[in-house]
């Protein structure tokens, strides 16, 4: 039989009232209004009370995650992080029992280390922010499991795995078109972690926290460092570095290289010349204003969105304006001396030129 229950209940077993008072610092209802469904592309309606709803997670026990992973063997291990290791299992569609490999529902199942009160804190605030928080660029939590000192949690399963995978570890470069896709995917997750009647600040942004699905579509995940952020006049917030190295403002991390490069130097050079001109430098200066020292110039996350979502549409691949410029060359070249061929100095121009993104243009 199903079994359903509010983050309350979660949070009255096992947790300490330290560990509660902790993570409801902002006093926020534990079930969330549900004017957090809503796109972040719309206005938020102020909340009422038909609004609220009860948090619908899926209450799992340690028998049935541990069979639905196959008894969390290792060739079913996602990945690891500080919280602990994620295993893919399977569990059946109406229910939490669990399920044949490669039939009903794909998970990933999160288990914490039994070790360490913040890991348990980590788990608290995750079921506390993803048990209400939905939009389609955040991950989905389905349910959780705590059973004397087990603690896991249960995310629908990302097909594609995470950003910093495709970057950095996988042989094939990941196209120019899907990675504008991904960063307007994310932004648009942090735009309504942002703009909430409630804010969020997520604290744990980086590649290997966004995963991908089947169709490059991006989903923030791992809420365990999240706290609610300033409502009214209470702007300040702590600075406090916090989780394994990301994106920080530059108040949290101030660094000394302060040089501009030119665009085309900033761009993976696996890509070669197979991205958006217009595009690298609009994100280029995109990412310069958000480094800006004083915060007040900084693009707004619906800023940073809406430069973002044409970039998708321009198709000014460097490497035709490069074809172009050699065909002009050759063309010059045919009329000053007849020669019809590309010679060895228009190769050559090939290989120096400042848009050739090859290693040796790297440092």
């Amino acid at each position: 039989m199903e079994k359903k229950c509010g983050c309350w209940a979660v949070l009255k077993r096992g947790v300490r009232a330290t560990e509660t008072r902790y993570l409801n610092a902002s006093n926020r209802e534990l079930c969330a209004p549900n004017e957090a469904q809503l796109s972040s592309d719309k206005p938020n309606p102020p909340p009422t009370s038909e609004s609220k709803t009860p948090c619908q997670l899926l209450q799992f026990s340690f028998q049935e995650l541990k069979a639905a992973t196959g008894n969390f063997r290792p060739d079913s291990i996602l990945g690891e992080g500080g919280f602990g290791y994620v295993f893919k299992g399977w569990i059946e569609e109406n229910g939490t029992a669990p399920a044949k490999p490669g039939s009903g529902i794909t998970v990933a199942v999160k288990s914490l280390k039994p070790d360490g009160l913040q890991g348990h804190r980590e788990w608290v605030a995750e079921v506390d922010f993803l048990g209400q928080l939905h939009h389609p660029n955040l991950v989905k939590l389905i349910g959780y499991c705590i059973e004397d000192d087990q603690r896991l949690l249960v995310y629908e399963f990302m097909t594609r795995g995470s950003l910093e995978n495709h970057l950095f570890r996988r042989t094939i470069p990941l196209p120019w078109s899907n990675r504008i896709k991904i960063a307007l995917g994310a932004a648009k997750g942090l735009a309504f972690l942002h703009n909430g009647p409630e804010p969020v600040i997520y604290r744990d942004f980086k590649t290997s926290n966004i995963l991908l699905d089947s169709e490059y579509n991006a989903k923030l995940s791992d809420f365990g460092l999240a706290k609610a952020g300033p409502r009214g006049d209470k702007t300040h917030v702590s600075t406090r570095v916090v989780g394994t190295y990301g994106y920080a403002a530059p108040e949290y991390v101030m660094t000394a290289d302060n040089k501009r490069k030119p665009p085309y130097q900033l761009v993976d050079p696996r890509l070669e010349l197979n991205y958006s001109l217009r595009g690298v430098q609009k994100v280029s200066q995109l990412a310069y204003n958000c480094l800006s020292r004083d915060s007040k110039s900084r693009p707004t996350m619906d800023e940073v969105v809406k430069v973002l979502t044409p970039l998708q549409d321009l198709n000014d691949l460097a490497i035709l304006s490069h074809h172009s410029r050699l065909s002009q060359q050759g063309r010059r070249k045919k009329k000053s001396d007849g020669t019809p061929q590309i010679t060895y100095t228009h190769c050559k121009s090939i290989r120096d030129s400042p848009l050739n993104t090859g290693k040796q243009h790297y440092r």
